[in-house]
């Protein structure tokens, strides 16, 4: 018997499988239309996220990007902000809703609430937001029409780590449009718009990979070197050659 002993073992190795590791978790919260959460979607489609977006929050019930998620399987979760009588309270219930899906990261994508300190404390350096200028440039809202104002020459969109400062955390990457002379403002935020598409997944890898962190002086790194003030900078003529832009619009 104690011949058979070594193929008993062979055989009993050659059945086991190894359980595969879990991917990182990553809740979406979003407001409306939802295009950078598909963009997010699409790139997990491609196995291109890092991770698996596990469910989407909105805190309006007929925000489209449930439908997206729905769609793709994810779990779609409608928290109206009007049934709570404060900020504070609608944020407590928010973080029940996120926990329960145990996310490694929170997405904002289009997320129209300003969060509470206690809110944003709570997901410190898990927390990701997309914002359309090049931060710290235009805070805020009505960044393209403030940016056409100025009379700018650079525009674009930045992805950055939520701080208690609205759009004021350290800022990962950023992506630049150049702003021609007499600038058509929907040309404009549509190309703004695909710009966030494209780099929003790739921050959104970086992080889930441990490629991308806030440490704790309240930096950006990547890879363990911090990062300047204003992240890794894609150019408008990378941002329109990954896009397949004609540079001469």
């Amino acid at each position: 018997m104690s011949g058979d002993y070594p193929s008993q073992q062979h055989d009993t190795l050659n059945d086991f499988e190894a359980a595969a590791a879990e991917k990182p978790r990553v809740v979406v919260l979003i407001s409306g239309n939802g295009s950078n959460l598909q963009a997010l979607l699409d790139a997990q489609a491609h196995d291109e996220l890092g991770g698996d977006i596990v469910a989407v929050v909105s805190n309006k019930a007929d925000a489209y990007g449930l439908r997206r998620a729905k769609d793709a399987g994810v779990d779609a979760v409608a928290l109206p902000h009007r049934e709570y009588d404060s900020r504070e309270a609608f944020d407590a219930a928010l973080i029940k809703v996120i926990d329960r899906h145990e996310p490694h990261l929170i997405v904002l994508a289009g997320f129209m609430r300003i969060l509470t300190p206690g809110f944003v404390d709570h997901y410190r350096g898990r927390m990701l937001n997309v914002h359309p200028s090049l931060l710290p440039a235009y805070q805020g809202l009505h960044t393209h029409q403030r940016a056409l104002a100025d009379g700018v020459e650079e525009h674009g969109v930045s992805v950055h780590f939520v701080t208690e400062e609205l759009d004021g955390g350290p800022v990962v990457i950023q992506a630049v449009v150049n702003v021609e002379p007499n600038q058509d403002i929907d040309a404009l935020i549509e190309k703004v718009h695909a710009r966030e598409h494209l780099i929003y997944p790739i921050a959104v890898r970086w992080f889930l990979e441990g490629r991308v962190k806030l440490s704790p002086q309240g930096k950006a790194t990547l890879d363990d070197i911090p990062l300047p003030p204003t992240g890794l900078r894609m150019s408008h003529a990378d941002a329109a050659e990954e896009l397949d832009e004609d540079l001469d619009d």
